[in-house]
């Protein structure tokens, strides 16, 4: 068994809200084993002997038919996790300042959203990692930055999705 970290992307925003003990049991109903849900955003450990491939497309299948929406989900095995973790580039307690890691799926969508770093304003910094993208944007800033207006389109959904570095930490304690 592989203990992996299940990252549901736009969970309690935009109209899609969902109890994370109810997100547990659907987990836990699909045949996944020791499910935890950490915070109201998504982030689900779970033990499985599937791949991280096969992971994803039943944990999507599992939200679509639990609570009835297009689910997005992206997987990672604890080890890998650790390492983008540890991988960030930037000083990651800055006053004023989120620290972020967008995982990307798509090779093709990291190679746009790495691009970015080109438009980024003087307090924005991203760099791209192994299928991520690590950024780090003033507290006030991060709708309005160069990565934050782009990840909203709707054709970066399906490959993407954000944590801030502390909630990583919390997934990996």
């Amino acid at each position: 068994m592989t203990r992996y970290a299940a990252f549901l992307r736009g969970v309690n925003v935009s109209g899609t809200t969902m109890k994370m003990a109810d997100v547990a049991a659907a987990f836990t109903d699909t045949g996944f084993k020791n499910v935890k849900t950490i915070l109201a955003s998504g982030n689900v450990l779970l033990d499985s002997g599937a791949a991280a491939k096969t992971v994803r497309t039943k944990a999507e299948a599992a939200l679509r038919d639990a609570f009835g929406y297009e689910a997005w989900v992206l997987v990672y095995d604890l080890e890998t996790l650790r390492a983008i973790a540890d991988g960030y580039p930037f000083e990651p307690e800055v006053e004023g300042y989120h620290s972020y890691v967008t995982f990307v799926s798509d090779p093709a969508i990291l190679d746009e959203l790495a691009d970015l770093a080109g438009e980024a304003g003087p307090d924005e910094k991203i760099e791209r990692g192994d299928g991520v993208l690590y950024w780090q944007v003033p507290k006030s800033s991060t709708l309005d930055s160069a990565v934050g207006k782009t990840m909203g389109k709707k054709r970066y959904k399906s490959s993407t999705t954000t944590r801030n570095l502390r909630t990583l930490a919390k997934v990996l304690t």
